[in-house]
C-alpha cells in the first residue's frame, strides 16, 4: 500500500490540475484522545470526494456537508471539533477529545505538482504555508520534523517507510503482507533460487544479490528497517553488519536468545563489532504474545517494528536502559532517564 500522504497529495494535485476546487485539511493541534495524530492530512474535492483522514469519518462527513455546495475562498482557516461533550459525542471523538484543523482552500496546482514529484523521487520535503494569505514554499528537509505552526504552517512530508527482508521463506510472506498494508515499501532479498522461485507477494520487490550488497544498494535511512529471517549466518550476519552502519530505525534478526547470543559472539569475533555497536541489533525480534505459527510470529515482529517507528518505549528497551543505568551507577557515571526517572541503586 502506498504512503497515505503521497496518495492524498497526488489526488489533490490531480483535482487542481483539472481545474476543480478542493481543500486540504491538516490536523494542527489535539487535546485529550484524538483519532488521528498532528500532521495528518485529508483532501476534499468540490464534488465531495475525500482522500485521507482526519478522524474516523465523522469529521470528514461534516466537512463534506459544509463545503460541498459552497466551498469558501481566501486564506487558510482554523476549525475546531469536539470542544463540548455534545460535539465529542456527535463527531465520535473518544473520551471528549478535541482537535483543530487548518483548511487550505484551492492550493496552488503547480506547487502540488512540484511537491508530489519530489516525494515520488524519494526526497523529504518541508511544505510551509503562510497563514495570512496561503502562499506556499517548499524546501528540502534533512530529517523528519514535527509539525510547526506560528504564523506559518510547516508540515514535513517524506517518502514511504521501507522494509528490507533477508530471506524468502513463509514467515517473510506474512511479514511482507503486513508491512505492505501498513504503508511500507517492501524489498525481499534471497540469493537462494530454491526459496526465491516459489515466493510471491504482490507489491513486494524480490532481488537475488548477496545480502550485504543489497543492504548497501538499499541505502537504509531513518525511514527504513532491515530484518534478517533466514537463520543462516552466512546470509543474515553479512546483511546485519552492513545495516548496523546505517541510520535504519530498526535492525533485527529472527532466532532464540541462545542464537542471538551466538550471533553477537560471531560478529564480535569475526567482524570486530563492539558491544556498543551491537546494542542496536534487536533479537530475538518481536513482542512476546506467545506466538507459535508463522503468521503469529509475523504479527509480533510487525508490532515491534511499528512501536519503534512510532517512538513507543517497549518493556525490553526499558530493561536494557535500566541495565545500562546500573552499570553507570556502579561506575559513578550519570544514569539514563527511563520514563522520567533516573535509575539509581
Amino acid at each position: 500500500m502506498e504512503n497515505l500522504d503521497v496518495m492524498v497529495l497526488r489526488a489533490l494535485r490531480d483535482w487542481r490540475l483539472a481545474g476543480k476546487r478542493a481543500l486540504l485539511a491538516t490536523v494542527v493541534r489535539t487535546w485529550g484522545s484524538s483519532p488521528r495524530p498532528v500532521g495528518s492530512i485529508m483532501a476534499m474535492c468540490e464534488d465531495g470526494s475525500v482522500v485521507g483522514s482526519v478522524s474516523g469519518g465523522c469529521i470528514e462527513d461534516d466537512l463534506v456537508y459544509r463545503h460541498k455546495q459552497a466551498m469558501p475562498s481566501g486564506p487558510p482557516a482554523f476549525v475546531k471539533y469536539g470542544v463540548t461533550a455534545d460535539e465529542a459525542h456527535r463527531f465520535g471523538l473518544p473520551c471528549g477529545g478535541t482537535l483543530e484543523l487548518v483548511l487550505e482552500y484551492d492550493p496552488d496546482a503547480a506547487s502540488l505538482q512540484q511537491l508530489v514529484a519530489a516525494l515520488e523521487a524519494g526526497r523529504l520535503v518541508r511544505r510551509t504555508t503562510r497563514l495570512s494569505d496561503g502562499a506556499v514554499t517548499l524546501s528540502e528537509a534533512l530529517a523528519p520534523e514535527d509539525l510547526r505552526i506560528n504564523g506559518e504552517l510547516a508540515n514535513t512530508f517524506g517518502p514511504e517507510f521501507r522494509m528490507l527482508l533477508i530471506g524468502a521463506g513463509q514467515l517473510t510472506e506474512y511479514l511482507a503482507t503486513m508491512a505492505l498494508f501498513s504503508g511500507f515499501a517492501v524489498t525481499v532479498c534471497d540469493p537462494r533460487e530454491e526459496y526465491r522461485s516459489a515466493w510471491s507477494v504482490a507489491g513486494a520487490r524480490v532481488v537475488s544479490d548477496m545480502p550485504d550488497d543489497v543492504v548497501t544498494a538499499f541505502c537504509p535511512d531513518r525511514r527504513s528497517c532491515v530484518v534478517a529471517l533466514t537463520h543462516d549466518p552466512k546470509l543474515d550476519d553479512l546483511a546485519l553488519m552492513e545495516a548496523l552502519k546505517t541510520d535504519a530505525f530498526y535492525v533485527g534478526a529472527i532466532g532464540s536468545r541462545r542464537n542471538n547470543d551466538s550471533r553477537h559472539a560471531r560478529m564480535q569475533e569475526h567482524f570486530g563489532l563492539s558491544e556498543t555497536e551491537l546494542r542496536r541489533l534487536r533479537g530475538p525480534i518481536g513482542i512476546y504474545i506467545g506466538s507459535k505459527t508463522p503468521p503469529e510470529i509475523a504479527v509480533s515482529i510487525m508490532a515491534e517494528i511499528l512501536a519503534v517507528k512510532n517512538g513507543v518505549t517497549l518493556p525490553r528497551d526499558m530493561e536494557v536502559a535500566q541495565a545500562k543505568n546500573l552499570r553507570a551507577v556502579e561506575a559513578n557515571q550519570p544514569g539514563e532517564v527511563v520514563c522520567g526517572v533516573v535509575s539509581s541503586t
